[in-house]
């Protein structure tokens, strides 16, 4: 019996590489089985009659951040679905989002609802070259993310340790000159699933510079959820640079969620260095003038996160002062990633609404 790629059959039946992926899981395509971390599907299959799984929203397979990311927003999506617009997939019908980082907000939405048109966008390169590579290459990103999982799980500690350094050199060398975009995200993802904390830090010099985990078995590739995540990203906006740049693709059909470097609760608690460049009291401010000018000039729903800081000290209305005349709403987080585990536990923070 001779079988076809997902992505020959994305071809074939015209649909996506995506809905391929989530017909093979529900167990809709008969003879349909996992090789190593991708699906094959006999030559002779048929595209199942019923449509449902084809829909673009309301997927049973749940696309999941492909980053552990300090920040992400997974914990929080209950709360922030509370916050999304009526209007979302009939009058509202562009999503942007200028801090994406791991991305949970996004994918929860291209999940859920119906967008013609999105926009993602980060100031971190290899974060935007990520986002690309697996959209893109995403059969040549599991393919090179299998070699590397099989290599450093074969080796004992010290092994394993000579190799991430090995990665973290490598990854830095090429961040540094320019190198191919799928050798950097292939190091990028290897090096977030292996570091201490799943931390991405940066130097001064802009060098990755997280030390290794202690992992027994790290899930290094996910390969569905990679080629899922491929097929969600397909038509959308992938931009690296500064937030502002969003300001051309938002208008009044526009959804628009910031989720800035938080402004740290008191000196010691500081963890922005995603990238070089710092986020202090002077860009928070104006962060909200940008996110005020895009509600009030452009009728744009525009919704922000940041820390709370009533939680260090009650007196303290920073937030309320910028974003006077938007509704703050303040709900209860778990920190799941900080450089210093005793910083993780309940916090509050807050989410900041334009209407």
């Amino acid at each position: 019996m001779e079988f076809l790629s997902t992505r020959q059959v994305s071809a074939k039946w015209n649909i996506t590489q995506r809905q391929v992926i989530e017909l093979c899981l529900e167990g809709r395509v008969p003879g349909a089985r996992k090789v190593d971390t991708h699906w094959i599907v006999p030559e002779d299959a048929e595209k199942p009659e019923d449509g449902r799984s084809l829909r673009y929203c309301g997927t049973t397979a749940k696309i999941k951040p492909f980053l552990k990311w300090a920040g992400g927003k997974g914990q929080l999506l209950p709360e922030i679905r509370k916050i999304y617009p009526e209007e979302l997939g009939r009058s509202i019908t562009k999503y942007a989002e200028p801090f994406v980082g791991g991305g949970a907000v996004l994918l929860d939405l291209l999940g859920s609802c119906q967008l013609e048109e999105v926009y993602i966008s980060d100031s971190n390169a290899e974060l935007v070259n990520a986002y690309g590579v697996i959209r893109d290459q995403p059969d040549d990103l599991s393919e090179r993310l299998y070699r590397m999982q099989k290599a450093y799980l074969a080796l004992d500690m010290e092994g394993r340790k000579e190799y991430y350094y090995a990665v973290r050199d490598r990854f830095n060398q090429l961040k540094t000159g320019g190198g191919g975009a799928l050798p950097r995200a292939a190091d990028m993802i290897f090096l977030n699933r292996t570091c201490f904390n799943g931390l991405y830090r940066v130097n001064k010099k802009g060098l990755f510079n997280v030390p290794m985990g202690a992992y027994r078995n790290p899930q290094i590739l996910d390969a569905d959820n990679l080629a899922l995540l491929s097929g969600a990203l397909r038509s959308v906006r992938i931009v690296h640079g500064d937030y502002r740049r969003a300001e051309e693709f938002i208008d009044d059909r526009t959804f628009a969620y910031f989720d800035p470097p938080y402004r740290p609760l008191t000196r010691t608690s500081a963890f922005t260095s995603y990238t070089e460049n710092a986020f202090g009291d002077e860009e928070q401010r104006r962060l909200a003038e940008f996110v005020l000018h895009l509600a009030r000039e452009k009728g744009a729903r525009v919704a922000a996160s940041n820390s709370d800081p009533h939680n260090a000290d009650p007196a303290d209305d920073f937030f309320e002062e910028i974003y006077d005349g938007c509704v703050l709403r303040r709900i209860d987080a778990t920190r799941m990633i900080n450089a210093n585990t005793g910083g993780r536990g309940k916090i509050k923070e807050l989410l900041i609404t334009t209407w």
